[in-house]
């Protein structure tokens, strides 16, 4: 029986690295070099504030978005300081740098795309696909292309992170415009409003909680990425995991864990927070 022959699908993936590297370095180049000078400055601010310092800044942000409910405002308190304590203040600065420029970048990108997909279903059509294939791929997967264009360091961990995490933010973003009332939209066009104050005072307002629900699934899963993007240099709080793995140390691995769960905490209780607010 004849065998059927096999697809050379890794000569294929293989052979446009490989070109990609040879004749795009004029593209990656300026993307790599951008994103090393914003997340390196990012990450020396943070680094630069005492800590001391930055927890106050923070409780009072918190105070001052949750409205005076003291238990997260406890919570953030308590955290930080037991992170600054067990001496991970600086990894926890730095992962911090790193999972605001990605959940910034898959924003920045993401919540335009939704709209586009919510406006046209050809863009819709063509993205779903896409977005599947990006939130099924095993994230290890995202390591390689991010190492052969981008070398080690921070910026092949934000570009794995930023791939990883924007679907959410682009799908809930299309969801949400979509299910805006046919009636508010016919009024608005009764009024005579523009595409676009159609679309900034009406169906946004109207989509925030499901935009913002997007915003808070793409920063946490940017958080996930953290263990794994440390694996290809990317500094911080997973550094301390990975080297507790490979080390066998429950105790630092422990630890360094709390502190990136506390880190998450932090961030998806303060966005959902921001959720409830009556404005953007």
């Amino acid at each position: 029986m004849n065998q059927i022959p096999q697809i050379p699908l890794v000569k294929w993936v293989d052979s446009l690295v490989l070109w990609l590297r040879k004749n795009a370095q004029w593209f990656f180049n300026p993307i790599k070099d951008s994103l090393d000078g914003f997340v390196g400055g990012l990450s020396e601010i943070l680094t630069s504030i005492p800590p001391i310092f930055f927890i106050v800044l923070i409780v009072g942000l918190t105070i001052f978005i949750t409205k005076k409910k003291w238990g997260l405002s406890i919570f953030v308190l308590l955290g930080l300081l037991l992170i600054q304590n067990l001496g991970y203040w600086n990894d926890t600065m730095l992962t911090l740098s790193l999972v605001l420029t990605a959940s910034l970048i898959s924003i920045l990108i993401g919540v335009p795309l939704g709209i586009w997909m919510s406006k046209n279903k050809v863009v819709q059509a063509i993205a779903t696909p896409i977005l599947d294939f990006m939130q099924t791929m095993p994230a290890f997967v995202y390591l390689i292309p991010a190492v052969s264009f981008f070398g080690i360091g921070m910026v092949p961990g934000i570009i794995a992170s930023v791939i990883f995490a924007m679907p959410p933010v682009v799908r809930l973003t299309n969801l949400g415009i979509r299910q805006v009332s046919t009636e508010l939209i016919e009024a608005a066009d009764a009024f005579g409003s523009t595409g676009a104050q159609k679309l900034f005072k009406v169906q946004l307002p109207m989509a925030k909680s499901t935009i913002m629900a997007g915003i808070n699934q793409t920063i946490m899963l940017a958080l996930s990425m953290v263990v794994i993007a440390s694996m290809i240099g990317a500094e911080g709080l997973g550094v301390e995991v990975f080297r507790a793995i490979t080390r066998n140390e429950a105790g630092q691995g422990f630890a360094s864990g709390l502190s990136i769960v506390i880190l998450a905490i932090i961030l998806d209780r303060i966005t959902q927070s921001l959720n409830t607010q009556k404005h953007l």
